[in-house]
């Protein structure tokens, strides 16, 4: 198996980091400028509608494959590949100096906005793999009904619509819905699910009977 990683970074003092949707759009559109080895230059890019969908000017030359990503209002998941050598520490240097630069300039504000070094684990069985994308996209669920992780979630239903509501991940890429589509590149994943349909019927599978014991290992927390 390729060496794969779940990453997190967390506000300092958990401090919030998105504080309303512009700062979730920033953060996104960071995530696929930055994944990039030349250094970020605006020319190559630009938006082409209000749901950040990006037109290239130039081929990307990817520091890594983000396979998965979720924004929570104080801290972000990402699972990822590097395709350089050392293609994740360069990355997580770019989004976190380049996303706090643009918040304390935004907020009016000075110092540090993560809390120290970024998280990293190496994700090197492959249950853990095959669990981790459902873990990182039902995490929003704790905005709403944090049972979940204790596999009590009252209402099945009304979780499953919370989360296909939830822009700030790349689950609605994964259910076949484009919301994000440029940011990440999820051919390898969506083989491993059996495609969409599959994915969609396996995380309300896995929104049942995840047990988070058999992972906590590599979720972070």
């Amino acid at each position: 198996m390729a060496e794969i990683y779940h990453t997190l970074s967390r506000g300092v003092d958990k401090r919030k980091i998105f504080l309303n949707e512009q700062d979730y759009l920033r953060f996104i559109h960071d995530l696929f400028e930055f994944n990039d080895e030349k250094s970020v230059n605006n020319n190559f890019y630009k938006y082409n509608d209000v749901r950040r969908r990006y037109i290239e000017r130039e081929p990307r030359k990817l520091l890594v494959k983000i396979y998965a990503f979720c924004l929570m209002p104080n801290h972000y998941h990402l699972l990822l590949e590097p395709v350089t050598e050392n293609g994740i520490m360069l990355f997580m240097k770019k989004i976190n100096g380049g996303y706090a630069k643009y918040f304390n300039i935004k907020y009016k504000r000075k110092g540090t906005l993560f809390e120290g070094r970024y998280k990293k684990i190496l994700v090197n069985t492959e249950p853990h793999f095959i669990h981790l994308p459902y873990y990182i996209h039902l995490n929003p669920l704790d905005m709403t009904a944090p049972e979940w992780r204790d596999r009590r979630i009252k209402d099945y239903n009304k979780a499953i619509k919370f989360l296909e509501s939830y822009r700030w991940s790349s689950h609605l890429d994964y259910l076949g819905k484009k919301n994000f589509p440029s940011v990440t590149q999820r051919d390898f994943l969506l083989e491993v699910f059996g495609g969409h349909k599959q994915y969609e019927r396996s995380i309300k599978s896995y929104l049942r009977t995840l047990n988070l014991e058999n992972i906590k290992d590599i979720c972070l927390e």
